[in-house]
């Protein structure tokens, strides 16, 4: 769920600064969140849970952010903290989405990236006279950055099984993006999946990816949310409240681009400490 929320607007972001070389990013996020799915889980200090906290509260804000442009784009800020101010009451509230219906929208969102690939796959795209350019170095780097936090996958048994299937979807949607609008039209707008649509010839497909659009961040929201307030304070009670008003306050002033940074940071801060954690472990063994 996390993959679908983020990419529909990480994706823009990345393509706006590293243009058609916004694919080396995601392969780098890729190869980053298949390393991090091989490292032991988070440490219990307070360094560990308060970066993955506020990199996961980040995560939230953009799941909000999201929301607005493709389901409420009349009032995206107003949609945006709505949506967080839901999260921050259900994780009060303490409603859980139950496991297995978490699996049955992960495979939703799956099968409708499948649909848009295959989609854009089909329909010949417009020539454009955009030259892919030289790369550069540091707008791929944003572009991985902005991407990783939505590849890591949480942890179990098959955490690197699920990281390259993530890595392999989001690789594949960049392409037919990159492929369907070119990078600028990709990173014109939040909500450039929609134009995605319109190229592909299925224009008539926006109601259906608004719903997809919901699926992706509602859920991910509150379970997000729930994840960063237990890392803050797994008692709960305060520290949840004011995390849910900081994400709140964040929704309706920041732009995406720095919600994304904020998130990207701190994904990239927990890898380093696990990385840590494990020489540590190793040392000792």
């Amino acid at each position: 769920m996390r993959l679908g929320g983020g990419l529909l607007v990480a994706l823009a972001v990345g393509a706006a600064g590293a243009g058609y070389w916004v694919l080396a990013g995601v392969v780098l996020a890729g190869l980053a969140a298949a390393f991090a799915s091989r490292l032991p889980p988070p440490g219990s200090g307070g360094l560990d849970r308060y970066t993955g906290g506020i990199a996961r509260l980040a995560q939230v804000v953009v799941f909000g952010l999201v929301f607005g442009a493709y389901v409420v784009p009349t009032q995206p800020g107003y949609a945006a903290v709505g949506l967080v101010v839901l999260a921050a009451a259900a994780d009060l509230a303490g409603l859980r989405l139950p496991a297995a219906l978490v699996r049955w929208l992960t495979v939703v969102l799956l099968i409708a990236a499948a649909v848009l690939v295959v989609l854009c796959a089909v329909v010949t795209p417009v020539v454009t006279a955009e030259g892919i350019g030289a790369p550069n170095v540091a707008a791929i780097v944003v572009a991985a950055l902005v991407v990783l936090p939505f590849l890591l996958p949480g942890q179990g048994e098959r955490a690197t099984v699920r990281a390259l299937t993530l890595g392999v979807v989001a690789v594949l949607v960049t392409v037919v993006a990159l492929v369907q609008l070119g990078p600028i039209r990709l990173g014109l707008a939040e909500s450039s999946f929609r134009d995605l649509l319109y190229a592909a010839d299925a224009g008539q497909l926006q109601p259906l990816l608004t719903v997809i659009a919901a699926l992706a961040t509602v859920p991910a929201a509150l379970t997000t949310f729930t994840d960063a307030r237990e890392r803050f304070a797994p008692s709960g009670g305060l520290p949840g409240l004011a995390g849910g008003l900081v994400a709140a306050v964040a929704a309706a002033f920041i732009p995406v681009f720095a919600a994304l940074l904020v998130a990207g940071l701190g994904a990239v801060a927990e890898v380093l400490l696990r990385t840590r954690a494990r020489r540590y472990r190793d040392a000792h063994e």
